[in-house]
């Protein structure tokens, strides 16, 4: 959407990441999505008098793995802090979070929102989730499910750096992506596993000091991030425009009308009575326990980037379109050790095995690498044809992983046809057809070429031999 030019939007982000740990942060509860409500609570998670937190190791872990990979300085010397305001969905009536010594600082991620650009993190700090209110509106009650009540998270706050709501889409895309390749978080915005409040401000271009900022709350899709940024800034632009006083707010936002609307006036900090957490001794991060998670992190999507290139041959431009995504990644390696074709391999893992990636409603890959060696091997040994496999095998596999391909392949009567008789009867059909065009291509518009052999290849439903066609078609043209 395009703005005033004569304004600028700075944009800042707190993205709230759950951890995939087993347990919740501070109790034996199980951590599983969907139960039913108030199944994974125990009273520790319901705050009942005398209990005491037990901090999650795995927690830490999570959170030093993301630091290195954001560029962090790891926090040595922790403690936890209790941040108090009320809620009905939060049962201590204050939320154990990290304040003054967040486990990382000062990192950065960079983005290409379309040009590269460093966006600066300005801390990443553990915190637990509180539960969640249910209203209905109909009965005119609400619910409380404590089930997410001290679920571990990730808080990721950005430096404002962010200047459009593209920037932020490409941020939240990248970090996305970057926490599921870690295994850090499953990254499903629609659970709410991984959410974001943004906070944004409008000045005049030139201006250095900072506007009043609204935070938007708990946007849980890429799309909303973006629309709500669109209308905030259009709503402040014309705010600042009138003269009006723009206040600090905490705004939802709609996800039918994408308007945001006010919730309450923001608290400061101030409000929060930030102080140690008594409950929970200090941690101490030790350089041999910095060290360790570092050797267990998989391979950073730059490294895997670089190693595609030169161990494999791809292309940059195919190598990161594979190394940014986890599930390809790993898809594509299995393959490659499978054929030594590593270009078809990345052109199957890129087409067919991308898509039905993103089409699935799990998230998951449903064919197997070795069906698509095994497709591959077909092709190259000359027995089908790529569209062959793409078009007619492939949606079979996606359907049943175990199908067996050389059976359906006859059963169906797929394999490629070299009969001469055959091929020289699709071909005189081919050119009896577009014969108007035969004078156009010997006059030198070779392109024609293309025309004829489409035509043999649907006369043929597939089962010539593409190349052999093209062959006979050009010694037919020129004699």
């Amino acid at each position: 959407m395009a703005h005033d030019d004569a304004y600028e939007i700075v944009i800042g982000l707190e993205v709230h990441a759950q951890l995939l740990t087993r347990t919740k942060l501070f109790s034996a509860d199980t951590t599983e999505f969907g139960k039913l409500p108030n199944t994974q609570v125990s009273a520790i998670t319901l705050a009942h008098p005398g209990t005491l937190p037990r901090m999650n190791r795995e927690a830490i872990v999570l959170a030093v793995r993301l630091g290195l990979a954001c560029n962090c300085t790891i926090v040595k010397e922790n403690y936890f802090a209790r941040r108090n305001y009320f809620y009905p969905d939060l049962p201590k009536g204050y939320q154990i979070s990290q304040h003054t010594t967040p486990i990382c600082r000062d990192g950065f991620l960079e983005v290409n929102a379309p040009d590269k650009k460093r966006i600066r993190i300005n801390r990443i700090h553990i915190e637990e989730d509180a539960g969640k209110s249910i209203h209905d509106q109909d009965a005119g009650y609400s619910n409380i499910d404590f089930n997410r009540a001290g679920m571990p998270l990730l808080e990721i706050v950005t430096e404002p750096d962010i200047r459009s709501a593209e920037e932020a889409f490409a941020y939240v895309t990248a970090l996305r992506k970057l926490v599921r390749h870690l295994k850090i978080c499953d990254g499903n915005m629609e659970e709410g596993s991984l959410r974001c409040d943004v906070n944004i401000s409008v000045r005049i271009k030139g201006d250095t000091k900072l506007g009043t900022k609204v935070e938007i709350k708990n946007l849980n899709s890429i799309r909303f991030i973006r629309k709500a940024i669109d209308h905030e800034s259009e709503r402040l632009i014309g705010l600042h425009k009138k003269g009006e006083t723009i206040l600090q707010q905490t705004r939802g936002f709609n996800e039918t009308s994408f308007k945001s609307f006010a919730i309450r006036t923001k608290e400061d900090e101030d409000d929060y009575r930030y102080f140690p957490e008594p409950d929970l001794p200090p941690f101490l991060i030790t350089e041999e326990f910095i060290d360790a998670v570092r050797k267990a992190m998989p391979p950073l999507p730059a490294e895997i980037k670089n190693k595609l290139v030169e161990d494999y041959g791809l292309t940059n431009y195919d190598a990161a379109q594979i190394s940014e995504d986890s599930e390809l990644t790993e898809f594509f390696f299995q393959l490659s050790s499978l054929t030594p074709n590593h270009k078809a391999a990345a052109n199957w893992t890129m087409g067919p095995v991308k898509n039905q990636l993103m089409n699935s409603e799990g998230n998951e890959i449903g064919v197997t690498a070795p069906s698509i060696a095994k497709l591959i091997e077909l092709i190259d040994s000359g027995k089908i044809s790529y569209g062959i496999a793409a078009q007619k095998i492939f949606p079979e596999l996606a359907k049943d992983p175990a199908l067996s391909i050389e059976d359906y392949i006859a059963k169906e009567q797929l394999f490629i046809q070299n009969s001469q008789n055959e091929i020289d009867g699709w071909i005189e059909a081919a050119l009896g057809k577009h014969s108007q065009k035969i004078g156009e291509y010997k006059k030198g518009k070779k392109g024609l070429i293309s025309l004829f052999v489409g035509e043999v290849m649907k006369l043929s439903k597939g089962q010539a031999d593409a190349q052999l066609v093209t062959k006979k078609i050009v010694e037919k043209l020129n004699a």
